[in-house]
């Protein structure tokens, strides 16, 4: 049974939390089921990023996440990377369509790159589900549910339970595979844009991705190579540059941007200028195709170009 996206089959759930009483709850791992009674210090809260911000600010050294859902995973990435603090080592064991559905929104895979590169965060695959998201560490094991409104994590501190169920998910994350993200890191993202195409480029770039909820291509916002590419045209950069720059920071191949301007060109969203070079073919400069495009700035660029591509 899935509760506003966090995995339980706890039945009785719904009703405990409904009324506040937050007693007990059921919680498996390995091959048993066990019914705990929970501590008074469960948390209690209207957002899962509450929740989650006052785990990571509670775990000392390491927390171990399983089976988080599309939501739990989007929202960690979202409150670790904003986490005023020194950050736990963040395990997460998750199923691999999880993890593929929400990193293919280049904002969320972009920032936790950078959690990885900073030793932050490591991801792994399981298709064994826990029945709830858990959330462990060495004091306490958290199981996540929500009803209506509300999202809780029903904890308990029982030592002998918190031994037990900590060596049955580090067994478990022991052979579980990696999961291979190969999206680069944000700031690997905007430094690079800096050096080599501009300041001004990177502001841009930046902007825009404040503007969009999710940068995936799907028709619910832009993906990373037409940002790249209708920054670099706001900016008067030629093709060459920004998909060498592009190739270089592994955003995608030089023949991706190649594609994906001659899409926009199609749809007049970008135009080209021939520069002649001293040896070989001349090269394309690109430039903003519509005048609602040229007049917009980059923090509503995003916006004017999702109206015309739709």
């Amino acid at each position: 049974m899935v509760y506003n996206g966090f995995h339980s089959s706890v039945g009785e759930l719904t009703q405990v939390v409904s009324f506040h009483q937050l007693h007990s709850v059921n919680i498996k791992y390995s091959n048993a089921v066990y019914h705990l009674r929970v501590m008074n210090s469960n948390l209690l809260e209207t957002q899962i990023e509450d929740i989650l911000r006052a785990v990571l600010s509670d775990a000392d050294e390491e927390l171990l996440i399983v089976d988080p859902s599309a939501e739990a995973v989007d929202e960690l990435i979202g409150v670790a990377t904003t986490f005023d603090g020194d950050l736990p080592t963040i395990r997460m064991i998750a199923e691999e369509s999880v993890l593929k559905g929400v990193m293919s929104d280049f904002i969320v895979a972009s920032n936790a790159a950078d959690l990885i590169d900073a030793g932050a965060l490591s991801m792994r695959t399981s298709e064994e589900a826990a029945d709830n998201a858990l959330l462990i560490t060495h004091d306490a094991v958290m199981a996540l549910v929500a009803a209506g409104d509300r999202v809780a994590a029903l904890s308990t501190d029982d030592g002998e339970f918190v031994e037990s169920a900590f060596e049955t998910y580090q067994d478990l994350w022991e052979e579980s595979p990696d999961f291979k993200l190969r999206t680069p890191p944000i700031s690997r993202v905007r430094d690079t844009l800096k050096a080599d195409i501009s300041d001004q480029a990177e502001a841009d770039f930046d902007s825009v991705l404040a503007s969009l909820e999710t940068a995936r291509g799907d028709g619910d916002g832009l993906d990373e190579v037409t940002i790249s590419l209708l920054v670099a045209a706001k900016n008067d950069v030629l093709l060459y540059d920004i998909s060498k720059w592009g190739e270089d920071v592994g955003i995608a191949s030089k023949a991706t941007f190649s594609r994906t301007k001659t899409r926009l060109e199609d749809m007049g969203l970008i135009d080209t200028e021939k520069v002649p070079i001293d040896v070989g073919r001349p090269r394309l400069r690109l430039k903003l195709g519509d005048d609602r495009l040229r007049q917009a700035d980059a923090d509503q660029l995003a916006g004017v170009a999702q109206s015309l591509l739709n």
